[in-house]
């Protein structure tokens, strides 16, 4: 059994996006429908808010240091967490259903993000690619959530989930283009028993995935069997991903806007939490050259 931790006790609308900063040894995450930007120090405890002015759904590190964030209004850089963002392109301009939501970068230092859409009744959302010379390139379609996007150590494969649909994918990829193909099913989920949400790998090729309305996340072995199970304290995890000084905490983000009854019965929903593991994490791929 694991002993799961309340990193941060707090009601996040929507948690997501936990990414650690292995140089300053600090957690940051965003809650997307509240617009914010967070900022956690494990060994103090302290933590820092940035209000936004629109949602933001993921972002990644920038190599020089600051951001690139993705939010209802494209591609942004964001200098620094107070800093003002600088837009970068916007390839949904024209669509009024969609906003920016999981995303990561790829050894190369490209940004991939896909994006949601939001009456969630057709697959109208895409998935692009943002390269360090800031051309945008449309990957896929026909999604309804993006989600879980994560890359093997070997560069073989990129993983993706499309919450709604209960599945997770995995892509041929190749890092010399950065090109997606031969898209597989890795693992489908019974519906009624939680769907795949944000995911992370770790160093021994596994891939951890948050179950929303699954109250757990699970670790699936590289052919797409589960191999453990860990009980966290909401019903709704958004993601997994690892952190610490060595990589062996597993940070997961939580949905706090849920009914009453839910939130009695899990009355820590939305907040942060960590569970210590055996296994270590991938230091995150930062954006740029």
């Amino acid at each position: 059994m694991h002993e799961v931790d309340v990193a941060v006790k707090r009601r996040a609308l929507l948690g997501e996006c936990p990414r650690w900063d292995e140089r300053e040894n600090l957690l940051y995450w965003v809650d997307i429908d509240a617009m914010q930007l967070h900022r956690f120090d494990p060994a103090s405890g302290a933590s820092s808010v940035r209000q936004l002015d629109e949602p933001i759904g993921s972002f990644v590190l920038k190599k020089a240091g600051g951001f690139v964030i993705a939010t209802a209004s494209g591609f942004h850089f964001l200098d620094g967490f107070d800093a003002e963002p600088r837009a970068i392109a916007d390839p949904e301009a024209t669509i009024s259903t969609n906003r920016f939501n999981d995303g990561r970068c790829d050894p190369a230092g490209r940004y991939f993000c896909g994006t949601v859409y939001t009456p969630k009744d057709k697959g109208g959302a895409n998935l692009y690619s943002l390269d360090t010379r800031l051309h945008v390139r449309h990957l896929e379609s026909n999604i309804i959530t993006s989600n879980g996007i994560a890359f093997s150590r070997d560069n073989r494969w990129m993983y993706f989930s499309d919450t709604p649909r209960h599945v997770l994918y995995r892509y041929r990829y190749d890092l010399g283009s950065g090109d997606i193909y031969d898209r597989q099913v890795f693992h489908r989920f019974p519906h009624g028993e939680g769907r795949p949400d944000g995911g992370s790998l770790d160093s021994e090729g596994c891939y951890w995935t948050a179950l929303f309305e699954g109250g757990r996340v699970v670790r699936l072995d590289p052919d797409g069997r589960i191999m453990q199970e860990i009980a966290v304290p909401s019903r709704c995890p958004t993601m997994a991903a690892f952190g610490g000084p060595d990589l062996k905490t597993l940070f997961v983000t939580s949905a706090g806007n849920r009914p009453d009854a839910e939130l009695q019965a899990f009355p820590d929903s939305g907040g942060v939490f960590s569970v210590t593991l055996d296994v270590a994490g991938l230091v995150e791929h930062r954006f740029g050259d």
